[in-house]
């Protein structure tokens, strides 16, 4: 009965905003994109507590949310750590012992909706916003994101370029927001007259359309030194992505992997995050 009901509540709530668009499109369109930005985990569990704890830094006013920052010091340069959807700051527990090992000065924040931060929605927009603005006040010399984290950077980098940033490391990044968008109409089931005002909708709000937005595209006026990781079976974000952005991004190298997934915690990648660096 449960994957039944799986099966069939995405076609109902299709079927639903399918109609519901005839009626009042700009409302349905506000409605399904709230739905997709739906963020359902990601806050901090009791097992992450302790870790998190000891490194607050700062509650940052920004993007129209509260944003839980932290802070491990070092000597050395800053780098600025961006986690994944549905997830928190936990998630980059191993690379920050091996940065703190390197004495570099750590900070990381919760993205909107995530971790100790408030909210209800995430979409790369916003978490552009957020990123924007720990850019300007840490000015870290390094960027890291993993997952939509590094689909964030290479917009935030595309939109605000920061001269004091010198090197960007994406690990696990999807690259098109239309593969998203396809993925959704596929599960939901959304006639093409709907995806057609959901577009509408997106380039109102956001002043670009869905097939525009693209980080191998944004990668083509990158002019900073970049490090990509990607896994070849990656069933989260297509190993395809990363092979874009690289082609497009003069100074970027892709280190592609096999067997390692999504997440990539593995020593062997955060030797080599700390190779680069530190080169």
């Amino acid at each position: 009965m449960k994957k039944l009901i799986t099966k069939i509540l995405p076609l109902v709530y299709g079927q639903y905003f399918n109609i519901y668009s005839l009626f009042t499109p700009k409302k349905a369109a506000h409605k399904a994109f709230n739905l997709l930005c739906t963020v359902r985990k990601g806050k901090v569990r009791t097992e992450q507590k302790d870790f998190l704890d000891n490194a607050k830094l700062e509650v940052e006013d920004a993007a129209g949310h509260q944003l839980q920052s932290y802070r491990w010091p070092g000597k050395k340069e800053t780098i600025l750590l961006v986690h994944g959807w549905e997830s928190n700051t936990f998630r980059w527990r191993n690379l920050i012992k091996k940065l703190q090992d390197a004495e570099f000065n750590i900070i990381a924040f919760d993205a909107p909706s995530h971790g100790y931060s408030s909210g209800k929605l995430l979409y790369v927009p916003l978490y552009e916003k957020a990123l924007h603005y720990m850019t300007k006040k840490y000015t870290p010399k390094y960027i890291i994101g993993h997952s939509v984290g590094g689909m964030t950077l290479m917009y935030n980098e595309f939109k605000n370029p920061n001269p004091k940033v010198e090197k960007l490391v994406t690990i696990g990044a999807p690259s098109e927001f239309h593969e998203f968008m396809d993925n959704y109409q596929k599960i939901l089931k959304f006639s093409n007259r709907f995806m057609t005002v959901l577009d509408g909708y997106i380039f109102d709000r956001f002043g670009f359309h869905i097939q525009d937005f693209s980080s191998s595209r944004f990668a083509q006026s990158n002019t900073k030194k970049g490090l990509l990781f990607h896994d070849r079976l990656d069933k989260i974000a297509p190993y395809h992505a990363s092979e874009n952005v690289h082609k497009n991004w003069a100074s970027s190298k892709l280190i592609s992997t096999e067997g390692l997934g999504h997440s990539m915690h593995q020593e062997e990648v955060n030797n080599q995050i700390i190779e680069f660096l530190e080169a």
